[in-house]
């Protein structure tokens, strides 16, 4: 199950997605999730699933990996369909004790699933196809109108970008440990909610020691190349926009205008 968890992960290659400019695709990544959320009809539905799996195909990137992303969720989309289900009233389907399956649940539920699968496969597609250093480039050039407020851009991009890439590794090392405590006979997971509450503790303490150890040899590794922020720093690859940018910038303005053009006359 942790071995399948994908968040954080860049899978280096040469697709369009891959040659695109960092900022563009941050930007036109948030275009997308507002359109998800503005345009909520169903010919809107499917004009962004078919987007979605364009954007898959193009990025070269195997439809397995981004399922493997949306699958540690599936929970959370179970739960969420569930209880759209039942809450939202209509025409009576099924009756289960004190509940009403409504037709206009199911058609919700379902749409409201599908559109947070959208988001996390679409949004993994981000990570996948962008390194953590013209991510972090990308998000300190996005922020840098706000240090005139004393926002702390580089700083903030920094972090967040370092989380994403430490969530891979820790996973790694949960799945190691896990094992590893198993091959002394470790009860993990079995027995009531007590029990598996006490047989993660041989887990999450080694697992908080490796993270603090790795965090202070990071600490140390940037001190000894004399890291003292963003301040006047140059940068190894410069971002550039090029002409596909340009022409995503213009798809995506076309497609937004097709989406609420279909959501105000359909």
């Amino acid at each position: 199950m942790l071995t399948d968890i994908t968040l954080g992960q860049y899978f280096p290659g040469n697709s369009l997605l891959h040659r695109m400019d960092a900022r563009v695709k941050i930007v036109l990544l948030f275009f997308y999730i507002v359109g998800i959320f503005l345009f909520d009809n169903n010919w809107c539905y499917l004009m962004n699933t078919m987007l979605a799996l364009v954007l898959v195909g193009v990025s070269r990137i195997s439809p397995r990996v981004v399922l493997k992303a949306i699958k540690p969720l599936w929970w959370i989309l179970l739960l969420t369909f569930i209880i759209q289900l039942f809450s939202v009233p209509g025409e009576v389907l099924m009756k289960i004790w004190i509940f009403d399956l409504t037709y206009e649940g199911l058609e919700k539920g379902f749409f409201i699933s599908l559109r947070l699968i959208l988001l996390i496969g679409v949004s993994s597609l981000l990570m996948f196809t962008t390194s953590p250093l013209m991510l972090t480039d990308a998000l300190e050039a996005l922020f840098k109108p706000l240090k005139k407020v004393g926002f702390p851009a580089h700083e903030l991009a920094m972090m967040m970008t370092i989380a994403l890439r430490f969530i891979p590794t820790l996973m790694e090392e949960t799945d190691k440990i896990m094992k590893a405590q198993k091959s002394r006979g470790s009860d993990i997971g079995e027995g009531n909610l007590i029990a598996k509450a006490k047989s993660m503790i041989p887990i999450l303490v080694p697992l908080f020691i490796s993270a603090f150890r790795r965090a202070d040899e990071l600490a140390m590794a940037m001190e000894a190349r004399s890291y003292r922020g963003g301040e006047g720093r140059t940068r190894m690859k410069a971002m550039r926009m090029h002409k596909s940018d340009g022409w995503a910038i213009g798809s995506m303005a076309v497609y937004l205008a097709a989406c609420g053009a279909v959501y105000w006359l359909v």
